[in-house]
């Protein structure tokens, strides 16, 4: 038996993506594993949201922002004190100062292929020693893991050709959409209404950062409307400097049928996924992209970048565009919605695709880590 710590911290909603990872493998651990101990960590945003449903499973107030000193300082503090056998940092911001054995999560390398002034708010000086820091931090975590976990081969690629350390101590732990039965598609739309949502539309799910190029799918969205003109596009996102920037960015664009519904809770996320024509993915970069199965779930269509990553994750379950491109972004929607056995196509793919991957395999495959890691000496 060992006592296995989790830094929660980035738990449920709190974390967005990250947040997804990191409650579903708790609640997954709790299910297959009866014979460790767990130390779970959280914030006390979010410390009442977890329920150990588990008597092996204990939480604990870890009150620290993440990329902050007071986790490089206090944090290492309290891990220490619980005695831990292994600490699981389900992202790579691991305190430098903690020097015990742990695992870490990488999910993707944006900031190192991506590091660019518009993807922060802060001045250029604390821009580029927040990056130097994420570099030093990152390459610190690498080095000192027991075992690393990622959630593509094409992430575990990317992550050692830019670190030799991590060669022989990395896996694949795929993420997944959630759990349960598949839906049919629903015809009353109440829900989306009060978001002001009257027409066909193409929807997007997920926050405004440059590399997910929603500027490049507004222009194609635009072009698309000269043969559409009663089409829409819904962006669903937590309102931020980004989204902020992108409403500007439509407005000068002159395009009115761009509807911004912001954050959407997930008891009414599945009736805007269920209700698109189609969902559109057109990110530059990817670790995972988990949206795109979570709209495959809802038996709707997706058109996606041709991204490495996702024809990975994706299979042939999505009709691929170079996004780069706006003509061929716009001309890839215009195909899905007009080509109804395309369309039909599509949903059956989806439908086999999502089932190869699975919250309790990804559990399985991490506690599989947790037992190697705390055998390992270095």
């Amino acid at each position: 038996m060992a006592r296995i710590g989790i830094d929660a911290r980035f738990f449920g909603s709190l974390g967005k993506g990250l947040g997804r990872y990191t409650q579903k493998l708790i609640e997954n651990l709790e299910r297959i594993d009866r014979e460790n101990q767990y130390v779970v960590f959280l914030r006390k945003d979010n410390f009442d949201e977890y329920v150990p449903k588990n008597p092996n499973f204990h939480k604990v107030l870890a009150d620290y922002r993440w990329y902050t000193f007071s986790e490089q300082l206090f944090f290492p503090r309290l891990l220490k004190k619980h005695d831990l056998d292994l600490v699981h940092f389900p992202h790579f911001n691991v305190p430098l100062l903690y020097r015990r054995k742990i695992v870490v999560t990488i999910h993707d390398l944006i900031l190192l292929h991506f590091p660019t002034l518009r993807s922060t708010t802060l001045s250029p000086i604390w821009y580029w020693i927040k990056y130097l820091a994420y570099k030093w931090v990152i390459g610190s975590a690498v080095s000192r893991a027991r075992h690393i976990l990622t959630v593509s081969e094409f992430t575990k690629k990317d992550i050692l050709e830019h670190y030799s350390k991590a060669k022989n101590k990395i896996s694949v732990t795929y993420e997944a959409c959630e759990n349960g039965q598949e839906k049919e598609r629903k015809n009353d739309s109440q829900i989306i209404r009060k978001y002001g949502i009257m027409k066909p539309y193409l929807l997007y799910v997920g926050n405004a950062y440059p590399h997910k190029n929603l500027e490049r799918l507004i222009d194609a969205f635009g072009q698309l409307l000269q043969g559409n003109p009663e089409l829409m596009l819904v962006l669903v996102g937590k309102e931020d400097y980004f989204y902020g920037r992108l409403k500007a960015y439509a407005r000068a664009k002159g395009i009115a049928s761009v509807i911004f519904a912001g954050f959407v809770p997930d008891d009414e996320l599945g009736q805007f996924y269920a209700d698109a024509q189609a969902y559109v993915f057109p990110s530059l970069y990817e670790g995972f992209g988990l949206p795109p199965l979570e709209a495959m779930k809802e038996l709707v269509p997706v058109i996606c970048s041709n991204h490495e990553c996702m024809q990975e994750i994706l299979g042939d379950a999505a009709y691929f565009v170079d996004a780069h491109s706006q003509n061929e972004l716009a001309n890839g929607l215009d195909e899905v919605l007009a080509n109804e056995k395309l369309r039909q196509a599509l949903v059956e793919k989806g439908k086999k695709q999502i089932k190869k991957y699975s919250w309790e395999k990804m559990a399985q495959d991490t506690l599989a880590a947790y037992v190697l890691a705390v055998k390992k000496q270095k």
